[in-house]
């Protein structure tokens, strides 16, 4: 049985049918008149949406703001025998917009979910985004593959061979741990939230996707160049926004990509770690929302 707190969270999307998969999706109206143009957000791995749930009040206090799961996270399918591409995220995060009649949007991602950004940007370069764009934000994630300091777990579940078994193995306490050890603060999330977090790793089989899931670090090194190049062109108001206490998304990729971004703008939240919008909902919704009303 579901636990309350995750059936309640499941109570506030809803499903979304796209290329026959059902993705869950909160689509959540901004609580007072607004621009039209909505906030899209891409969450991180190896977590869901849930990561916005408590930035979201405050985020749609200015604006319409949707999150979905990604395929093989969270309340969305878990195809098995799939190949879970970093490609293959961006085609359904498109296929989520299209389904919502979404049309233009500030687009947001975190950790996993800004390569999936990336990927967009390198459609949207060659004319090939069927959205208009607002702006970028990219939070704590490992785009410069080469910069980042992965964790052992993360290098043995990419694994071939090794990471089943340790999927397989994982358990509460040691996805806690994990979870404790990148924040800039191990106490900065409530064990209860952890939990819940945990709660959806496991939902519909989680543990049996997770290996697949977690190759996705190769896409990252084999399109480096087609990524990391549409962001040295880029021509979009782009916000850097960065826990500089992330033992994983280390503060020299947010340099790094503030240097090669055409007129790029770095936020740094200096004691918060690689879940800044989990550690310190009101601080991260406050940056992002003053960045894009600027």
């Amino acid at each position: 049985m579901p636990s309350p707190a995750l059936t309640a969270w499941r109570e506030r999307g809803r499903i979304v049918r796209v290329f026959e998969h059902d993705l869950f999706v909160v689509d959540e109206p901004a609580r007072a008149p607004a621009p039209r143009t909505a906030i899209v957000v891409l969450h991180g791995y190896p977590s869901s949406s849930l990561d916005l749930r408590p930035a979201l009040p405050l985020l749609a206090a200015q604006r319409r703001v949707v999150v979905h799961d990604h395929p093989g996270f969270g309340l969305s399918a878990r195809p098995t025998n799939y190949d879970y591409t970093l490609i293959d995220q961006a085609e359904h995060a498109l296929g989520v917009s299209r389904a919502l009649g979404i049309e233009r949007a500030h687009l947001v991602a975190h950790d996993y979910g800004t390569s999936v950004a990336t990927e967009l940007i390198a459609r949207r370069e060659r004319g090939l985004l069927p959205i208009e764009l607002a702006s970028l934000t990219l939070c704590n994630g490992s785009m410069h593959i080469e910069l980042a300091h992965l964790k052992l777990t993360q290098k043995l579940l990419k694994h071939r061979t090794f990471g089943p078994l340790l999927a397989r193995l994982t358990s509460k306490r040691l996805f806690v741990a994990q979870m404790r050890s990148i924040l800039g603060d191990p106490a900065a999330v409530s064990e209860a939230e952890l939990e819940l977090h945990f709660e959806l790793l496991l939902h519909n089989d989680g543990r049996r996707h997770l290996a697949a899931v977690s190759r996705y670090h190769e896409d990252r090194w084999r399109f480096w160049h087609r990524w990391i190049g549409a962001l040295t062109r880029l021509d979009l108001p782009t916000h850097v926004l960065w826990g500089r206490r992330d033992p994983v998304a280390v503060p020299a990729i947010a340099e790094q990509l503030a240097r090669e971004i055409p007129g790029a703008r770095l936020t740094w939240l200096d004691e918060l770690g690689h879940y800044p919008m989990l550690e310190d909902p009101a601080r991260w919704s406050t940056a992002l929302l003053g960045a894009l009303a600027e």
